[in-house]
């Protein structure tokens, strides 16, 4: 173990692939948050904070071994997700006059990096002040993505325990970029069932609509009198998988559960989020709505939606994002 300016940091031994690499479990610790991230993935394994009665539990859904993130990869558990987080329809999109087509993994369409995305990757990991780096190198060509692209992210405690996820990439070629935490949070406890009814916040006065694909339909649909209205907190119910509109005062979202007093933040620089309830989980590992995803991120099917904030990366530039989630009680 050692430390940084406050957080005590120790990697372990997590598991080996099929090909002998090497898996490994960072594990970050500070101020009543201890958090778990594996090489494999970027995945927040586990986030573990106290109660209103100082009593600290999982509220972030996780799987035991590397066994397990193989075998249930579709819910994405705790992943970084690269290189396009959430969906590209008609799996390809046309950038400066060329057509670049990408891997379908959901019917005709691309979805959170394809067959072989950055969830599924083995990163490279290195211990920062406070945290450790996670960093990648993305082929050109690959999943149908141009340009090779350069990647880290980094995991680190903030003083009273924030986890706050920096994201930095550079590209030697145009390419798009879209990246995100696929953590499932339930304040109440990861083993606690269904999560609905913890009371959540969205500072968004509009949602991207979307079509029987679950694609965007181009439309900024504003949430006044709608089920899609966080402004103020309610209970979260079935069937969200929609983008809402940040509108860019912090935090971006709280969930709250009454009954331990749990409380978490997100802030973020990116200009969506999406809200998922996983209402299609199936008991294999975990049963319907578990947890609340809450992926900070860009839109959906930006690449072919010019009317959306761009998610073009070229040579030169710098590709920043961070977020942070912030955990207290009332």
């Amino acid at each position: 173990m050692q430390t940084g300016s406050g957080t005590v940091i120790g990697t372990e031994h997590f598991g080996t692939l099929a090909d002998g690499t090497a898996v490994h479990r960072w594990t970050l610790e500070r101020g009543g948050t201890r958090v778990r991230v594996l090489t494999y993935g970027g995945i927040v394994q586990s986030a573990e904070v106290p109660d209103r009665d100082g009593v600290r539990a999982g509220i972030a859904l996780g799987l035991p071994d590397l066994a397990s993130y193989q075998e249930y990869t579709g819910p994405y558990f705790g992943a970084l997700v690269g290189r396009y987080a959430n969906r590209i329809g008609g799996a390809s999109f046309e950038l400066d006059g060329r057509t670049h087509h990408l891997t379908r993994n959901e019917g005709r369409n691309h979805i959170h990096g394809g067959a072989c995305g950055f969830d599924k990757r083995v990163w490279d990991a290195r211990a920062i002040p406070d945290g450790v780096e996670l960093s990648l190198v993305s082929a050109d060509g690959e999943e149908g993505f141009p340009g090779r692209v350069e990647l880290t992210a980094a995991y680190t405690l903030d003083e009273g325990g924030a986890l706050r996820i920096a994201y930095r990439a550079v590209t030697d070629a145009p390419t798009v970029l879209n990246l995100t935490n696929h953590t499932y949070w339930n304040l109440a406890g990861a083993d606690s069932g269904s999560a609905l009814g913890q009371r959540l916040r969205i500072a968004a006065g509009a949602v991207t609509p979307v079509d029987a694909e679950s694609l965007p339909t181009g439309e900024f649909l504003p949430v006044e009198g709608t089920r899609f209205d966080f402004r103020e907190p309610r209970p979260v119910a079935k069937e969200y998988d929609h983008n809402f509109v940040l509108d860019g005062t912090d935090p971006a979202a709280e969930l709250y559960d009454e009954g331990s007093g749990r409380v978490l933040t997100v802030t973020t620089t990116e200009p969506g989020l999406q809200l998922y309830t996983a209402d299609h989980f199936d008991g294999r590992p975990f049963g319907p709505c578990a947890g609340i995803a809450l992926e900070t991120q860009h839109f959906p099917d930006s690449p072919n939606r010019p009317e959306f904030p761009s998610t073009v990366l070229r040579p030169g530039e710098e590709f920043r994002s961070t977020t942070v989630y912030g955990f207290s009680v009332r």
